[in-house]
């Protein structure tokens, strides 16, 4: 029986799979975004954001904490120097995961996972959608809330012309 065991194995023995994630991690800070299979991102998503969390409050303690895990210098610095001012606002949620179809050998589904506050695209895209906001209901079908017409005013009855 498998009973409270939530975590994806990876197919790896324990000393792999911590390599394995803590590899991934670096690689994931140093470059903000990467690229592997569904099933790696999620574990990755799961071992990555606790250590990006600790980074927003600079200590000593968090620090050997985050380097006890990744065993990398440059990547804690970068972690807690320019990633840590970034996500200093947000409460969790610090990655997104892309899918990008599946991979030609295997046919494993393959994806992009990146650091949420790096993708400058979404972004750009987000501050503009703020702009144009509508509204939706059954009854106004697709029109904005300006377009239309009171409730009380009743349309004049207008014949358009044939042509």
């Amino acid at each position: 029986m498998r009973h409270n065991k939530k975590f994806n194995h990876l197919g790896r023995k324990k000393a792999h799979r911590d390599a394995l994630l803590a590899n991934m991690t670096i690689s994931l800070i140093m470059h903000k975004r990467i690229f592997t299979t569904l099933a790696k991102a999620k574990a990755l998503r799961v071992y990555a954001e606790p250590l990006i969390n600790r980074a927003k409050a600079d200590s000593m303690e968090n620090r050997r904490l985050v380097f006890s895990y990744l065993q990398n210098k440059q990547a804690v610095t970068e972690l807690f120097r320019e990633i840590s001012t970034k996500i200093a606002e947000r409460n969790g949620g610090y990655t997104r995961i892309l899918k990008t179809g599946n991979r030609l050998g295997d046919n494993a589904e393959m994806c992009f996972i990146e650091l949420v506050d790096y993708n400058e695209n979404m972004l750009k895209e987000k501050g503009a959608k703020k702009e144009g906001r509508t509204r939706r209901s059954r009854r106004g079908g697709n029109k904005p809330a300006a377009e239309a017409a009171p409730a009380t005013e009743a349309p004049a009855a207008e014949v358009p012309a044939a042509e």
